[in-house]
């Protein structure tokens, strides 16, 4: 049974909610957003709760349940809050600005990286050295982050690259003489 399929998800003040069939749009003070949900699972509203529930005991059933029901959450806090990777460069000469709606990186190639921000998502360069990532829809914030730190992923010998902030990096001992 789903531990986390059986919380309900609560609307804060601000956020409605309708559901329409399959399909949950949550319109927030940052925007709207929705999902459609597959016909394994039944999602309800009642008193500014969203609810999901399996349709029947299949395995399938089972799993979408869990799923969707971290959707709709995440498309709650998406609307409410928004989401937020940071990444931080380490490198001598590696350094990150923001040029209108591009992002020019200087990673020790021959020729600088200009990554344009797609929509939905907002860039930021406080500092040369990081980089930080929102927007409302969690899966395309963690997937500009990781195109960005794709250009440069970080090495273990001296740790040079792009980096969550958050990330360790596995250091590892060069070659002896």
């Amino acid at each position: 049974m789903s531990r986390i399929g059986k919380k309900p998800v609560e609307l804060p003040s601000g956020v409605s909610a309708s559901v329409s069939g399959q399909t949950v749009e949550v319109k927030g003070p940052k925007g709207t957003r929705s999902f459609t949900a597959t016909d394994d699972v039944t999602i309800t509203i009642e008193d500014n709760i969203i609810k999901v529930d399996p349709r029947g005991k299949s395995k399938r059933a089972r799993q979408q349940w869990g799923m969707s029901r971290t959707q709709v959450q995440n498309l709650v806090t998406g609307v409410t809050e928004g989401f937020k990777k940071e990444l931080e460069i380490s490198g001598v000469g590696y350094r990150a600005q923001m040029q209108g709606n591009t992002l020019k990186l200087n990673l020790g190639y021959s020729h600088d990286v200009d990554f344009v921000a797609p929509e939905g998502v907002t860039i930021t360069a406080p500092k040369q050295t990081e980089i930080v990532v929102e927007g409302i829809d969690q899966q395309l914030v963690g997937e500009v982050a990781a195109n960005i730190r794709k250009w440069r992923a970080p090495e273990p010998y001296k740790g040079k690259g792009i980096k969550y902030k958050d990330e360790y990096i596995f250091r590892k001992e060069g070659k002896k003489k």
